[in-house]
Parts: structure tokens; C-alpha cells; sequence
């Protein structure tokens, strides 16, 4: 049973595209009057006039009722283990194409109408639960399909539970009632999302002490499904010498020690690729992916794309011929499609607007801008991409207008109070803030927020620094603006904006000075990737947790390059096509790190 949908009272109408004649309503008059009828449809001593064409047309299982089990004069049927109030629905959506689905009787009409096979209804059930689908629900909507087959919706809910498993393993009464297989399933995915492989551990513990007596027994199964060679060594200790149910379970030891050898290996650097087809040493594919598009190389734009697999720890290029090298540019990720807006080819400034479809890995231009825009700023909200700013190759630009891809246009909107090319911007509790920048005379340390509801720019707190050449993020409930240029030296400072009292405050600075780079947050950490140093551009990266208090680097790009943009994508159908390919990957230098104690201790303890 589907427990704890989190329903209110809710219809949802849907339209049989076979019934939208007006002569539907005809019918349907004829029926309500018991003209015309040639059927009689008795159910609990409830007794429907229908005519037999319309309710071929609605389902195959009364055609096959009307034409094959039955003789070609019969003209009542009793139709057992359905109630009337299913079977009124039935025939209503048979003459009107129109269906209500209230809470309580959700789960009652899938099965009927699986039963009688009339596909328009189980689809508008279909679109509910999905629609309703929570941390809560989503394992009993997909137990649910085990049983009543909807393939695509079993699938959703899956990879629902997949990407929202610690919420659901730490909240959900239904993860307690799976069997040792389906949580097997779902644990062994290289899609299952997980901050920290630790946490499937802990899962694993929450479903196994829900009933102990019965289930210690399954936890070999599931260890050998955890990836346990990503861990920290630290915390395999903690589990060897502090869980009594690992402890009294020899496959389990097993299991442990040959994570440890892997562990072992590649603390030396002399690890076999073969250990990288072990389950339990392969990183599990992100559910986001950073993006880093196009650039300044060499002495020229690059069209190059690198994807960023936060799990694996490493950059993949992404194929990308037919694209058009660019730099200056901005980048959004809107509704599964990558769109590059502006920028420089190092003979013009751009208007064009190219899309990348993710699906298809292919470009198609879209509407351009109503000014061309290089060192423009971009960002997404409420269902519009916003341009603001740049320089068209003449004037730096004070100008604004934003895109809304489901009609292909762009609407200018209010102008900022000063010009700026090369800042930066975000988004904030409904508000765009944009930082920074150059008016083509000096670096502004400036800063003003758009209300898209009244199209007014108001000029806010300023940074403490002037920064050209910014990365600006939202992250953590705050602005933060990161590096730059001051019109002197390249910045590794970093300041934060607070909204509630209108002011900014420092946090901690990068390892590294850079301006003109990319930033974006993913993995709840701010990523900064390649730039200008003041000598050379750079293909380093670095990230900061607010949590640490700190900048860490992380694994560098392949093509050096300054004046990139950066985006996250997700939710896309198959994440694995810009992640590390999982049969080559090496141990990053981020697992390197991880390794820190000395693992002949822990295999003593073993």
C-alpha cells in the first residue's frame, strides 16, 4: 500500500483526446437519459445504461467483454469485486474524457482502473503521485509499481529515492519496511546520492536495529554494496572497533579487509585498475555536474567544455565541436539545456544566444539580445535568464533585459544606476544582485539589487573592495563576492553580503589570487576554476566550505583559461555522459588526502 500521501482534497482533470467531440456531450446526454442504450453494466446491485461503442472506445477490456465473452444480444453484465463509485468514474471518463482524482481514492482507482485497462485514468493517477511524490511516499509508490506495472513512474520514484537517500533513509517510516533485496537495490547504485559514503553505512544500521534479531543476518549482503574504499580510514576504525553487529559477522571482516587492501594500495600509489571494478572502491555518480565553458587560452577563445564529477574527484571533456569559441561570456542552466549568452571571439562582441541541449549534446541558436554584451553577467530566476551590463564595443553598459526561454524572447527591463561590464551576479530571496564591475574608467566597489516586481534597481551597501573581474555567488543565505581585480593587483580576498542588515563582512581568502574565472556552488561549497592571476590565466581550482571555515584545492582543469563561465546542471536523465567514466577512474588526489591514518592499525584491529 502507498502509506502517508501527504494529499490535500485535489482533482486533476484530464482530457481523453478521443472524446473531445462536441458530439461526447451528446452521448453523454443520451446516457444520463437511458436513450439509445444497449448495455446495462450491474455492480453491487447498482445498475449503469451505457452504450457498448463508447465503452469499446474507452478501454479493451469492455470491448473484449462485449464482443468476445459474451453472446452478440446480451445486454446485462455483472461485473464482481468492483465498487459503484469506481465504476461511475469509469463511465464517466468513458463518455465526458474527464476524470477527478480526490486523496482517498487514489490508490482504490489505479487499481481498478489497471484492472479494467483504461490507460487515461492510471496516467492521471500516475501524474498525481508523482506530482505528490515526497521523501515519505516515494519507496511505497514504488513498491506500488512493482505490483501494478507503470514502468515510467516506477522509475521516477526510484530515481527519486535514489537522489533524495539520506532524507528518506533518516525520516521515512517505509525505508524501515523494505526487504534486505529492494534496500540492496537501491543502495548498490552508482546513482544513489550521497554526500558522504558514511551515510549509507549509517542507513544500513537505522533499517537492520528497526528489527535486529531478524536482520543482522542481511548485513554482509549490504556491506559488500557500500562503496567503503571511499571512506576515511578513521571512520572504518570506528566501525570495526565500535559496531558488535560487524564485529560478530566473519563475511563482514572479509569485506572490511579487502577495502582496507585497496585503501592500502593506493596509499602507495601501487594499486591494479582492477581494484576500480570493486564495488566497493568506485565513487558514486554525482546527481550535479560542474560546468566550465569556453575561455581565453593561449592567445585566443577556446570553445572547450570541462565537466567536474564532485564524487570522482576529476575533470572530463565534454565533446563540443560545433560550438563557437567564445570568451567574456556568460552561462545558465535552465530546464535541461546549457545557454551561452554575449561574449568575445576576439574580433566582435556577441548579442547571439546558443543552447546547448543536453539530451542531444547539440547547438541551436536561439532569440539574440537586444545589445551585444562581452564581459556580461548572467543569472536565472523565476523562470527568466537575466543579461546585465557588458560592453557592446563602444560603451560599457548600464542596460538590462532578461529571457524567458518558453518564448523564445527577450524584455528589456529597468536600466542599472551605473555602467558595468566585468561584475558579477546573483540571486537572493527573489532579488538579483550584481557586484562590481568597471565603468571604463575605474573599478567599482559598488553594488545594487533588482525587484523584479516593481523593475527597480536600488543601490545597496558597498563592498569593502573594488573588484573588477568578481565572481559573485549566492551561497548559504548570503552574496558572496569573490576576487578580482582592484585596478592594482589581482584579489584572493573574499567579503559576504548579510540582506538582513545590509551589510558586508570578510570571510575567509582564497589560496589563490584570480579575477575573471568561474564560480559556482555545488556539493554545498563554492568552486572557483581557472582565471587570471595577474601573470598567466590558470587551470587550478579550489573550493570553500562554510562549515570548515576554509579553501581546500581541488583537482585541476585540463585547458588553462581565464574569462570561462561556469554552471551547474541536473536532473538530466543520464548523469553519466559528463561524469568520470566508473570502469577508469584513478584515485584523485582528493582520496589521497583522505588517507591520513595508518591503515596497517585498523588491520591490526581486524
Amino acid at each position: 500500500n502507498i502509506t502517508d500521501l501527504p494529499f490535500v482534497f485535489t482533482s486533476f482533470h484530464f482530457k481523453n483526446p478521443q472524446n473531445m467531440s462536441e458530439t461526447s456531450s451528446v452521448y453523454n446526454e443520451l446516457r444520463q437519459e437511458k436513450q439509445l442504450c444497449d448495455a446495462l453494466i450491474r455492480v453491487d446491485n447498482v445498475e449503469f445504461h451505457v452504450h457498448k461503442l463508447i465503452m469499446c472506445n474507452c478501454s479493451p477490456y469492455f470491448r473484449a467483454l462485449f464482443t468476445h465473452w459474451a453472446t452478440p444480444d446480451s445486454g446485462v453484465f455483472d461485473i464482481p469485486d468492483v465498487s459503484a463509485d469506481m465504476m461511475k468514474i469509469i463511465i464517466e471518463y468513458a463518455y465526458t474524457g474527464i476524470v477527478s482524482v480526490r486523496q482517498e481514492i487514489i490508490q482504490e482507482l489505479f487499481i481498478v482502473a489497471d484492472r479494467f485497462n483504461v490507460t487515461g485514468i492510471n496516467k492521471v493517477c500516475s501524474d498525481l503521485l508523482e506530482e505528490q511524490m515526497t521523501p515519505q511516499n516515494c519507496i511505497g509508490i514504488w513498491r506500488f509499481m512493482n505490483v501494478y506495472y507503470y514502468p515510467e513512474l516506477k522509475h521516477k520514484a526510484f530515481l527519486f529515492t535514489l537522489n533524495h537517500f539520506e532524507t528518506v533513509a533518516a525520516t521515512s517510516q517505509e525505508f524501515l519496511l523494505l526487504s534486505a533485496q529492494e534496500l540492496a537495490q537501491i543502495i548498490e547504485s552508482n546513482q544513489l546520492n550521497v554526500k558522504k559514503e558514511e551515510r549509507v553505512f549509517e542507513a544500513i544500521m537505522r533499517w537492520i536495529n528497526y528489527t535486529p534479531e531478524e536482520r543482522r543476518g542481511c548485513l554482509s549482503l549490504l556491506l559488500s554494496k557500500v562503496r567503503l574504499a571511499v571512506m576515511c580510514p578513521e571512520y572504518l576504525m570506528d566501525i570495526v572497533n565500535g559496531n558488535g553487529v560487524v564485529k560478530e559477522n566473519e563475511d563482514c571482516h572479509t569485506i572490511l579487509l579487502k577495502a582496507l587492501d585497496i585503501m592500502l594500495e593506493a596509499r602507495t600509489k601501487s594499486f591494479s585498475n582492477n581494484f576500480l571494478w570493486c564495488p566497493l572502491a568506485c565513487p558514486r555518480l554525482p546527481s550535479a555536474i560542474l560546468l566550465a565553458i569556453g575561455g581565453w587560452s593561449g592567445g585566443s577563445p577556446t570553445n572547450a567544455i570541462e565537466a567536474y564529477d564532485v564524487r570522482a574527484g576529476c575533470w572530463v571533456s565534454v565533446p563540443n565541436d560545433d560550438a563557437v569559441p567564445r570568451a567574456y561570456h556568460g552561462t545558465a542552466f535552465f530546464n535541461g539545456s546549457v545557454y551561452s549568452i554575449g561574449g568575445f571571439d576576439s574580433g566582435q562582441q556577441f548579442s547571439a544566444v546558443h543552447r546547448f541541449d543536453l539530451a542531444t549534446q547539440t547547438w541551436h541558436e536561439v532569440a539574440p539580445m537586444h545589445s551585444k554584451r562581452c564581459y556580461v553577467s548572467v543569472t536565472v530566476m523565476d523562470g527568466y535568464i537575466y543579461a546585465l551590463g557588458g560592453y557592446d564595443g563602444h560603451d560599457r553598459l548600464d542596460t538590462a533585459e532578461r529571457y524567458r526561454p518558453s518564448t523564445n524572447q527577450w524584455t528589456l527591463i529597468a536600466s542599472m544606476h551605473q555602467q558595468r561590464s566585468d561584475a558579477s551576479c546573483a540571486t537572493l530571496r527573489g532579488k538579483v544582485y550584481i557586484c562590481g564591475g568597471f565603468n571604463g574608467f575605474e573599478c567599482l566597489s559598488t553594488v545594487e539589487c533588482y525587484n523584479p516586481e516593481t523593475d527597480q534597481w536600488t543601490m545597496i551597501t558597498s563592498m569593502s573592495t573594488r573588484r573588477s573581474g568578481i565572481g559573485v555567488i549566492a551561497y548559504a543565505g548570503h552574496i558572496f563576492a569573490v576576487g578580482g581585480f582592484n585596478g592594482t593587483t589581482r584579489l584572493h580576498t573574499a567579503e559576504a553580503y548579510n540582506a538582513d542588515t545590509n551589510s558586508w563582512y570578510d570571510v575567509p581568502s582564497m589560496l589563490r589570487p584570480r579575477s575573471n574565472f568561474g564560480i559556482e556552488v555545488i556539493d554545498d561549497h563554492i568552486f572557483v576554476v581557472g582565471g587570471f592571476n595577474g601573470f598567466t590565466t590558470t587551470l587550478d581550482a579550489e573550493c570553500f566550505s562554510i562549515e570548515a571555515g576554509e579553501w581546500s584545492d581541488v583537482c585541476d582543469m585540463v585547458v588553462s583559461r581565464s574569462a570561462l563561465s561556469c554552471c551547474v546542471i541536473y536532473g538530466i536523465d543520464d548523469m553519466a555522459e559528463f561524469s568520470a567514466p566508473r570502469c577508469s577512474l584513478q584515485f584523485s588526489n582528493r582520496w589521497y588526502t583522505l588517507l591520513s591514518l595508518p591503515v596497517s592499525s585498523v588491520l591490526h584491529d581486524i
